[in-house]
């Protein structure tokens, strides 16, 4: 699928809405549905559960399904948890956690670990409006149920015209406009990968590429899931790595970023841990106790 490039849409509208009215008339014909028919539908009338990534054909179908309905139009680098909405055995929405990028210290740096992140969502055409909220605090709640899990952030793109509504109707707590990666890139040589952050040139699996190109033995000792292993690497390779890593950089395009809005929801197994985690959060965060929900679209 072709992706409107990010920094050219001026709609009034989010994008994420804008996906859901160019894909309507599709999506009635695939579910064999009228729009009297989804006029009448409810929330209850929709199934949610969980999503074992041991279930490859369902992760598939929530792949393809976040190409299509969701803003980014791709799943993110390191999805851990998935969560779909289905109406008789169709998916209308899905929510796709992730491990953050970088870890906040909202309730300490002792609970880092605790935090995961709201990393992808969307509802198909159809859907009645209620649905992307009530799968969130579904997902949300099994979470908290099921792993250690007990603080939830979300960011809302600008670019997007997002306000970060469904946080809002969820009552997330706001934690303004200061959020979100300073630059991205775009490599014009692999214009198939879209724009991407400058994480992109330090991942392990990019290093591996850049061992290839430059006729290099990479040994497993190099790099983990965790990231490269820096005292492993001799220094002579080490060397040409990073300068290799260097030279891609400047070869990309690069553009500047506007900040996102960010969201935080905090909850625990039991009333008394979710008071207990949400006065250290008080306490850390004295400045973003309060502040109100962004309500003008692009600002």
């Amino acid at each position: 699928m072709v992706q409107i490039q990010r920094h050219d849409y001026h709609k009034a509208h989010c994008y994420q809405y804008d996906i859901r009215l160019k894909n309507l008339k599709t999506d009635l014909i695939q579910a064999r549905l009228t729009r009297t028919d989804t006029q009448k539908l409810k929330v209850s009338d929709f199934k949610f559960s969980y999503v074992d990534k041991s279930d490859q054909i369902t992760c598939k179908r929530i792949k393809h399904f976040i190409e299509k309905h969701e803003w980014l139009g791709k799943m993110p680098h390191r999805p851990t948890h998935r969560f779909i909405a289905t109406y008789k055995g169709q998916i209308a929405g899905v929510i796709v956690m992730a491990t953050p990028n970088t870890f906040s210290h909202l309730l300490g740096k002792e609970n880092r670990d605790k935090e995961k992140l709201i990393s992808r969502g969307a509802c198909i055409s159809w859907s009645p409006k209620n649905l992307g909220s009530a799968l969130l605090m579904f997902s949300i709640r099994w979470m908290v149920k099921h792993t250690n899990f007990r603080f939830f952030t979300g960011y809302s793109d600008t670019e997007a015209k997002e306000l970060g509504t469904i946080y809002q109707a969820c009552n997330f707590t706001y934690l303004g406009k200061n959020s979100g990666g300073r630059a991205e890139y775009f490599d014009p040589f692999n214009p198939e990968k879209e724009w991407f952050s400058d994480r992109q040139f330090r991942r392990v699996s990019q290093y591996k590429k850049y061992a290839k190109d430059l006729k290099t033995t990479w040994l497993l000792e190099y790099g983990s899931r965790n990231g490269m292993n820096w005292h492993n690497v001799p220094d002579d390779i080490e060397l040409r790595l990073r300068q290799a890593s260097r030279n891609h950089q400047r070869r990309c395009l690069k553009r500047k970023l506007p900040k996102k809005h960010k969201y935080v929801y905090i909850l625990g197994r039991t009333k008394s841990e979710t008071k207990r985690l949400k006065n250290r959060f008080k306490k850390n965060n004295p400045k973003t106790i309060n502040l109100a929900y962004p309500k003008v679209r692009g600002e």
